[in-house]
């Protein structure tokens, strides 16, 4: 049955693609050729780390007037669970794929490296 609803769309982009009078009725607008460089953006920002520990923390200070010497235990376990979150950060930037893909640079400097025809094929 999805064969069936198919075929007059495949009709139709065939009639559209086919030649009359020597050129293709479909024209693109611009070139078909990737260009050499890729738009840097920045990647988005993970999910916020440590914030169990903020709250705790954030709570015995009201509990005891924001004085630090009693919630010394909350403040260790704050600052290492930053610690440790920043060690993540920088273990995951130091990786040359993020997330499967390729930064902007890295894909930058491939295109560069292997440069790709200026003429549409």
């Amino acid at each position: 049955m999805a064969a069936q609803g198919g075929a007059p769309f495949l009709e139709k982009v065939n009639k559209l693609l086919c030649r009359q009078n020597g050129k293709p009725v479909l024209k693109p607008n611009r070139p078909l050729v990737l260009k050499e460089c890729v738009a840097n953006r920045k990647p988005k920002k993970g999910e916020a780390t440590c914030i169990t520990e903020m709250s705790v923390l954030m709570a015995c200070w009201k509990q005891n007037n924001f004085v630090d010497g009693l919630c010394s235990n909350e403040i260790h376990s704050f600052y290492t669970c930053v610690q440790n979150a920043q060690a993540a950060m920088k273990k995951s930037k130091q990786g040359d794929i993020t997330g499967g893909r390729l930064s902007a640079k890295q894909a930058t400097t491939l295109l560069k490296r292997f440069p790709n025809l200026r003429s549409e094929i």
